[in-house]
């Protein structure tokens, strides 16, 4: 299957937005819901095997957002993100199933993104269900059902509010339909009621997750990248702000490209 979709599939997939995605040589294998993929780009986008249907992919990278308008609104916001987004063609931002999002980075506390990806994975491995070369990811009924076996994934402290997690999903303390029918605002708010979830990991939900590309996540990186190019240091709040303000309603595709900056240049 052939995508035409101008796309740059290693800063998309290869930068920490998603943890399910591994290159292979000149392809990227990953799970889509209960499909797994293998991508490899080309000059009209890249061809697709494992997908069942274009509409999924489509989708997934975002093929409605106009990527020119979008670069060139926030490269007239700053002159130091529009050198990055130049040098970085057909980036883009992910749209995640939100309880996979959700489950992802309330696990993504305080480790780095390979130890992400091998929690992920091993979560997968004993919950999910069976795609052959792979897993899915687990529905939370799933996990429920063999919470015994939760140790095995080597979570750490993260293992007692990720079966909370579960059961708030199960039992509809946590509502991920509502949270999605939200504006940005309403989305973080209630976001931030659910246990192990602070602002980073709200605003990181918010953009892969529900699609407001007008959130600003800071992690290390880009509070290291704040202070030094902008002048810009505090709290989490002060400095996820200033990301809005000053790019607006894409701020979350400047944040990925000044993040790509920083993995790529090791600063």
């Amino acid at each position: 299957m052939q995508i035409e979709l101008e796309v740059s599939l290693d800063p998309t997939l290869g930068c920490g937005q998603a943890h399910r995605w591994r290159k292979v040589g000149r392809a990227w294998n990953g799970v889509i819901g209960e499909e797994v993929i293998s991508l490899t780009e080309n000059d009209l986008g890249f061809k697709a095997e494992g997908c069942s249907d274009e509409s999924i992919l489509l989708s997934y990278f975002r093929s409605g957002d106009d990527l020119p308008h979008i670069i060139g609104e926030i490269s007239e916001a700053d002159p130091y993100v529009a050198s990055l987004s130049s040098s970085c063609p057909g980036m883009r931002i992910l749209k995640q199933d939100p309880w996979e999002c959700l489950a992802t980075y309330v696990l993504a506390t305080n480790v780095n993104v390979k130890r992400i990806a091998k929690m992920v994975e091993s979560v997968c491995d004993t919950f999910g269900r069976d795609l052959g070369e792979r897993r899915a990811f687990p529905a939370p009924k799933q996990i429920l059902d063999k919470r015994s076996d939760i140790s095995v994934c080597r979570l750490g402290y993260r293992e007692e509010r990720f079966i909370e997690l579960a059961e708030s999903m199960e039992n509809g303390t946590v509502d991920l339909r509502a949270i999605e029918e939200a504006d940005y605002a309403g989305c973080v708010k209630g976001l931030m009621g659910i246990n192990g979830v602070g602002p980073k990991v709200a605003d990181c939900v918010a953009l892969f997750g529900f699609g407001h590309l007008e959130a600003f996540p800071v992690d290390a990186r880009i509070s290291k990248c704040l202070d030094e190019m902008y002048g810009v240091s505090g709290n989490y709040r002060i400095m996820s702000e200033f990301g809005r303000r000053k790019f607006g309603r894409y701020a979350g595709y400047a944040q990925e490209f000044l993040y790509h900056s920083s993995v790529i240049t090791g600063r």
